[in-house]
């Protein structure tokens, strides 16, 4: 196998490891009460998803 004729520097191999990380998803706005929540998932201040209530949600005090 053929060998690397110089070591790699620490600022080019984490140039390189910064390129496999995931962006994050931009969080998208509820169509029911408008609060932001990321996509594929329950909105957790209405509890609806897709249109449809599947949470039921409480508020504590």
């Amino acid at each position: 196998m053929a060998q690397p004729k110089r070591k790699t520097s620490k600022s080019k191999k984490q140039m390189r490891i910064r390129s496999h990380t995931r962006a994050y998803p931009e969080p998208s706005v509820c169509q029911e009460c408008g609060s932001p929540v990321l996509p594929h998932r329950v909105c957790r201040s209405c509890g609806n998803y897709k249109g449809r209530q599947v949470l039921t949600v409480s508020i504590d005090d």
